[in-house]
């Protein structure tokens, strides 16, 4: 049995193939329909997933006051100005303030708001926010160095250009040292 999909778009899907000139009915493209349906639903599930709660499930009382930095978090992400993935590493940080937080929740929360159409820039913000305004730390710095294919594959065709985004509240924001470090340690 196939797992569900959205019709709704998979019909949608059949209209952009017949747009772009193909035969939605020829023998390779069958099945595409539904598969990009698929896909764009695994791809854009970010609507559905709330980052405040996931953060929230794992939440732990501690007096732990030195720097948590998980590095290296693969990201995908659709841009939402072509629809075309970019996708990279998010470095995170975070300074407790009385509480942390499962490690594995920080890649979860990533994923959700990877999982929707973005901006690298928004994307940095959002994953900062969330973290900032859930376990309110000392501070939070991420990182996300990412390729972009509508840099890559269209436009101007830049096929090893990269984009770096950051962002910093609290102790990050406002010490050189304590950002200086975050920075080494990701180098």
């Amino acid at each position: 049995m196939s797992e569900s999909y959205n019709k709704n778009l998979a019909n949608s899907i059949k209209v952009v193939l017949a747009e772009i000139g193909e035969n939605s009915e020829r023998e390779g493209l069958l099945k595409t329909p539904e598969r990009v349906a698929k896909s764009m639903e695994f791809l854009t599930d970010g609507y559905n997933q709330n980052p405040t709660e996931i953060l929230q499930s794992a939440m732990f009382a501690e007096d732990y006051s030195q720097m948590v930095l998980v590095k290296d978090i693969e990201l995908y992400s659709l841009c939402e100005h072509h629809m075309l993935p970019f996708f990279g590493k998010a470095h995170i940080a975070y300074i407790p303030n009385g509480h942390i937080v499962g490690l594995s929740k920080i890649p979860r929360i990533v994923d959700v708001f990877s999982r929707r159409l973005q901006v690298q820039e928004r994307l940095t913000d959002e994953i900062k926010d969330c973290l900032q305004d859930t376990l309110n730390p000392k501070g939070v710095a991420v990182v996300i160095e990412a390729q972009h294919l509508c840099m890559q594959m269209r436009g101007v065709q830049k096929q090893h250009s990269s984009t770096t985004t950051s962002a910093f509240s609290g102790i990050f924001l406002k010490d050189e040292k304590t950002r200086s470090e975050f920075m080494n340690l990701i180098k």
